[in-house]
């Protein structure tokens, strides 16, 4: 299948159970360099605080977006970054418009924010299983999406979206991981049976979704993840790459103001 630079097929409609969800590493920096580079120029954006940057994960459930984050937070300040996990809304935040829950945990300038989900839920989960209103304009949501994120980019925050493609075997066994596993069980819910029943129609509406929301600023990265070292690789490439380009040099200094000061710590001045 001839893909581009996202891993969207060149022709023909988005379906991602089509897609491939094991390749290997060739061409994909390792991901100890990636994570180098990450500690280097997150520190180098934090100390311009010009952008901000928001990395949105989704995928299905057991794809791997906890240990994603953690794998990337190694190489992170956490003066400068911070992880939200979004669930299905309840109470306060089902009572506002479905991005108030979004709003307060965005990126400052400086800052490198992951959601593990996020406003996408809003038009995947909440729409298998409501939580809400019925009657919702799903086509509108899409809109303030796009609109919402158009904004985000002109303010100055970057995003970087992932949808972790992983096929119906690899979710089966690590959902059954969960299971098997003693330390691992307290991750299982029974709720996951449900989006494994709802498998295919998810998959549906993650075509949809993305198809409706692949955008110049904010384009959906489709990362094959039966694979998670691979996975990993790839988004933590990802994340480099953009680190690197908004925050290439530490800011410039004042020569005059750095020997002012080192004269006065030298007991040169009074």
């Amino acid at each position: 299948m001839d893909l581009d630079p996202y891993g969207w097929p060149r022709a023909g409609a988005l379906d991602v159970r089509q897609l491939p969800t094991a390749v290997g590493a060739q061409g994909v920096a390792p991901l100890a360099d990636s994570l180098d580079r990450i500690h280097e120029y997150q520190r180098r954006l934090y100390a311009g605080r010009r952008y901000g940057v928001l990395l949105v994960v989704q995928g299905l459930d057991a794809a791997g977006k906890d240990s994603l984050i953690r794998t990337l937070a190694r190489a992170l300040d956490p003066a400068a970054f911070r992880a939200h996990a979004f669930a299905r809304p309840l109470g306060e935040e089902v009572r506002h418009d479905f991005l108030w829950r979004v709003w307060r945990h965005l990126p400052e300038r400086g800052e490198v924010v992951a959601f593990n989900r996020s406003h996408y839920e809003a038009v995947l989960a909440e729409r298998l299983w409501p939580t809400g209103d019925i009657g919702v304009d799903w086509r509108g949501r899409y809109r303030a999406i796009n609109e919402f994120e158009g904004h985000l980019h002109r303010e100055g925050t970057r995003l970087i979206k992932v949808w972790l493609n992983t096929s119906e075997d690899e979710q089966r066994r690590r959902l059954l991981k969960r299971l098997d596993k003693p330390r691992k069980r307290w991750k299982f819910d029974p709720s996951d049976m449900d989006s494994w029943r709802a498998r295919d129609r998810y998959l549906a509406l993650v075509n949809e979704t993305l198809t409706a929301t692949h955008t110049d600023h904010a384009p959906w990265h489709l990362i094959p993840n039966d694979d998670k070292p691979s996975a990993r690789a790839r988004v933590a490439g990802l994340l480099a790459d953009l680190l690197e380009s908004l925050a290439p040099e530490y800011p410039r200094e004042d020569i005059g103001c750095i020997e002012h000061y080192r004269a006065l710590l030298r007991g040169e001045e009074d």
